[in-house]
């Protein structure tokens, strides 16, 4: 191990509190070559000040979400807020809209930021890239500083990579999108990384803080220096407060480093059924800061599960293949979020069709080909602006059913969709009257556990049965197999789904795995177990699989 520790220097007015220790960050990960570019004495003195002022708050929050998950687990559906019934309500006010390079987002690619990812995502031809450190990256130590590295020298032009084989990969565009860097959620740690308060309690860091606080601060003046300028995709928030704390990081960092207020542009991803009830407080909060909000599917759905999961058989879901975008609450929600969006001046960015090509196989290709094109005509029809894909190869479908709509505008920020009529009612409508299938069954087992092995090898985006999985989906399938045991379901044929049940499925998906040394079937299949067979609901399967198996000891 290498330690680093840093103490901000602050001014100070008004009375020295009583304190013991001045805040202090500690490297605890082991330093690897060109570490130190990113963890710089001046980069971990900026993540100090970060936790220092905003650590306390992220507790509150995340504090916040098991109250408003408890009320809901016992009957409390949620509703459009009260209190903030004047913010919706006044017409006037606006966001800031897109920053340079981000009026055009038809087609966004999304995927890790390893340097081979990288390049590709740069050379895909698409408007934007979603540079990911959440959901498509798992956080192994390595990932985490290495993404850095790769960011960096991408912004400075500086980035190749040769393969094991011998391959040179290299930027060859002429124009790349424009990067958006997801970090980490508010829920995860990063257990490398200690923050010690004034109080002299030793922590691990925040994700969240880590991803943004190393990118931002080493790569916010090269990126306006380049025409663009630092920009994120915010994940898994659920109320506005969160949106706030994230708006009052932006604003001290832009002064931190001396950049004008607003030139950070956020994207919120509303993936969680939470969000959905304050979309429109969720842009008022980051008004100064935000260009629009993007329909996180995958997430959402998991979201709806997690939250219902204990209600009664009314809010069980079907085969995950049957929860589509059609499906009611699906579809109240993302009109909810295009009329929400374009009444605020803000862009709505569609989500991820799983669907993906297979190169070795046509027929494969073309059936990727015809879902993605119906799930992007629909998208466009219903007035977003963009949407992401996870292949280059999807871009030129993509892009030809958005230029169908678009034409040579940027954006159709001008729909209003007046039509639109959201109650809550629709955003908690969940049947849709198919039945849970024994391949359904097996599939989502099968997934998760193939997905969580790849992960625990440090593999966030999995293409698994011709699908791109990430986090998200591995969450529904697991989550999916805790309510179906919990609800008593069975399958149409009448099987009882059971952990007994269940139990016979990871065995069978075990032995029918494609073993080889080093992989991490075994510790996927327990990870499985106790996120889908235990009696108790983690609230996401990352937390315990990180803790036990990511997490680098001396």
């Amino acid at each position: 191990m290498t330690p680093a520790t840093a103490t901000p220097m602050r001014t100070r007015t008004g009375p020295i509190p009583t304190q013991t220790h001045e805040p202090s960050i500690e490297i605890a990960g082991r330093f690897g070559p060109r570490y130190d570019e990113v963890l710089t004495p001046e980069a971990v003195a900026f993540l100090t000040e970060l936790h220092h002022r905003f650590g306390a708050r992220r507790h509150d929050r995340l504090a916040d979400r098991m109250r408003r998950r408890f009320e809901i687990g016992n009957g409390h559906d949620p509703q459009f807020r009260d209190d903030t019934r004047h913010i919706r309500e006044d017409a006037e006010w606006k966001v800031a809209g897109a920053g340079p390079g981000l009026e055009d987002r038809r087609v966004e690619i999304t995927g890790p930021t390893d340097p081979k990812m990288t390049i590709n995502a740069l050379n895909s031809g698409a408007k934007v890239w979603l540079a990911d450190q959440e959901d498509a990256t798992s956080p192994t130590w390595k990932n985490v500083i290495e993404g850095q590295l790769s960011l960096r020298d991408a912004i400075r032009g500086e980035l190749s990579f040769t393969s094991p084989e011998g391959k040179l990969y290299e930027v060859t565009a002429t124009e790349t999108p424009t990067i958006v860097m997801r970090p980490r959620g508010w829920h995860l740690p990063e257990q490398h990384i200690r923050f010690t308060d004034r109080t002299g309690r030793r922590m691990a860091a925040s994700g969240s803080l880590v991803d943004f606080g190393l990118y931002f601060f080493h790569n916010a003046e090269q990126l306006i220096a380049n025409g663009r300028g630092p920009y994120f995709y915010i994940a898994k928030l659920e109320s506005s407060e969160e949106a706030k704390l994230w708006d009052d990081v932006f604003t001290f960092s832009e002064q931190y480093v001396g950049i004008p207020h607003g030139t950070i542009r956020a994207t919120v991803l509303i993936e969680t059924l939470p969000a959905a009830f304050e979309m429109e407080e969720i842009l008022f909060e980051l008004r100064d800061h935000i260009a629009g909000l993007n329909a996180g599917r995958w997430d959402y759905i998991f979201s709806i599960i997690k939250n219902y999961r204990g209600r009664g058989a009314r809010f069980v879901l079907p085969d995950r293949s049957e929860v589509t975008m059609t499906v009611p609450f699906m579809r109240a929600y993302t009109e909810l979020l295009v009329k929400t969006c374009h009444k605020r001046g803000a862009f709505a960015i569609g989500g991820m069709s799983a669907f993906i090509p297979n190169r070795r196989d046509p027929e494969v290709t073309e059936r990727a080909f015809e879902k993605v094109a119906a799930d992007k005509k629909r998208e466009a029809g219903d007035g977003f602006d963009g949407t992401w894909v996870a292949h280059p190869d999807l871009i030129p479908v993509a892009r030809a059913e958005f230029d169908a709509v678009l034409g040579d505008r940027p954006n159709q920020l001008d729909r209003q969709r007046p039509e639109v009529e959201v109650a809550a009612a629709d955003l908690i409508d969940v049947h849709i009257g198919r039945p849970i299938t024994t391949a359904g069954v097996h599939g989502n087992v099968s997934v998760a556990i193939r997905y969580i092995e790849a992960w625990l090898r440090g593999l966030g985006a999995v293409a698994i049965d011709n699908l791109m999985e990430d986090a998200a989906t591995a969450e529904i399938s697991r989550s999916q197999v805790w309510q179906w045991i919990h609800q008593d379901r069975t399958t149409e044929d009448g099987t009882p789904i059971t952990r007994e049940s269940i139990e016979a499925l990871v065995a069978q998906v075990l032995a029918e795995a494609d073993r080889r040394e080093g992989d991490r079937f075994d510790d996927a299949a327990d990870i499985f177990r106790e996120v889908a067979l235990g009696q108790d609901f983690p609230a996401f399967l990352t937390l315990p699989a990180y803790a036990k198996y990511l997490v680098e000891t001396d």
